[in-house]
């Protein structure tokens, strides 16, 4: 017997969800949503619990666990993978004294989950704590409907090529603007240090930016940002793609620029470490490639503002450098500088750490 057909299914209704929302919350209850990256690497999960008193720091959210066989984290027969707050925010969502807490993934042995690669991130920050280490992430991604083409694109064809859309503005051009500039209010409320936002090249391709942070923030406050930003698309009915390359053929791909600076690039003459950095950075280009996010072959091939994966290179306003240089940095001789190889849904935890191993640890392969 084939399954029916439901053509009256019922749907979600913001107006009712509103009513329950507005409803007073007893004192001292607080909902602290855990939010954590499971086995993908990519992806993240959530559950919420009540606590008896609102939290202040995640030292006062309490460690808890999942099932990790349902997450690709563990076996059914020993499933629990504990969470460990490690860092606190306003919830958006449901307001109020409510919270929503970053976590690390730990095993039955308190060793880190095989995704979890901010451990070992934090290594590496600590290290470098002197060299007062500074990140600011371009994180880009796509709108997709449910079927899985992106936003505000003709079904089963495509929009004028490239062109009008960067920056763009009109209702053909700024597609998706009420669920982005939605997502950079929430950032502000919930406590991200995003810096601002913007259309990009491909129509239904936004992206925003995160930072400037020190040492482990950075990569901490991207991740809740893309909780946020995949938690707001869900309300609005659509997707949220950070594939480096959702549509194949001649439209940008997508990344994750990461500008790094230390305390020394930023003095007078640091124009020369800089210059140091990317000599190292050039030694351990495909060790880096190898962290900078799944299917980036597809992306980095030396067009659509790329440099190829194959090759290092650097150079002054260079978009199509795999080192950009800013123009303003060269020319007062101190500053930052902009890894443009990440892919967008890489782990800012590995990036921002291989960034520091290779140029302030000297880290060699």
């Amino acid at each position: 017997m084939m399954n029916p057909v439901f053509t009256n299914a019922a749907g979600m209704d913001k107006n009712v969800l509103q009513r329950y929302l507005a409803l007073p919350q007893p004192d001292g209850k607080s909902m602290v949503t855990y939010v954590w990256i499971d086995g993908t690497g990519e992806n993240l999960r959530a559950k919420t619990r009540t606590c008896d008193k609102e939290p202040k720091s995640p030292d006062d959210v309490s460690w808890w666990n999942f099932d990790g066989s349902s997450t690709g984290q563990a076996e059914g027969s020993n499933s629990e993978v504990y969470l460990k707050p490690i860092a606190l925010f306003n919830d958006p969502f449901t307001l109020g004294q409510n919270k929503v807490v970053l976590c690390e993934t730990y095993n039955f042995d308190m060793k880190p989950t095989v995704t979890n690669h901010r451990a070992k991130c934090i290594e590496a920050m600590l290290a470098a704590k002197d060299q007062h280490p500074i990140f600011g992430l371009e994180q880009e991604y796509t709108l997709m409907d449910r079927d899985g083409w992106p936003f505000g694109w003709p079904k089963g064809g495509y929009p004028q090529p490239q062109g009008p859309f960067y920056c763009g503005i009109g209702a053909c051009l700024a597609l998706g603007r009420d669920l982005v500039e939605s997502h950079y209010k929430a950032c502000l409320y919930a406590g991200v240090n995003i810096r601002g936002t913007n259309a990009e090249v491909m129509p239904a391709q936004w992206e925003y930016q995160v930072g400037p942070s020190e040492g482990i923030d950075a990569a901490d406050q991207l991740w809740m940002s893309r909780y946020l930003l995949q938690r707001i698309a869900e309300e609005f009915g659509t997707q949220v793609s950070f594939h480096p390359k959702p549509i194949a053929g001649d439209w940008n791909g997508a990344g994750c620029h990461t500008n790094f600076s230390t305390l020394v690039m930023r003095e007078p003459n640091g124009i020369n470490a800089i210059h140091t950095a990317i000599e190292r950075l050039k030694a351990r280009h495909h060790t880096h490639i190898k962290v900078y996010g799944k299917d980036n072959e597809r992306r980095l091939t030396g067009r659509h503002e790329t440099a190829s994966i194959h090759e290092f290179s650097a150079g002054v306003a260079n978009r199509g450098a795999s080192i950009r240089i800013p123009r303003q940095v060269d020319e007062e001789k101190c500053g930052y500088f902009e890894d443009r190889r990440p892919a967008s849904n890489c782990d800012p935890y590995a990036v921002t750490s291989i960034i520091v191993r290779t140029v302030c640890l000297g880290e060699q392969d």
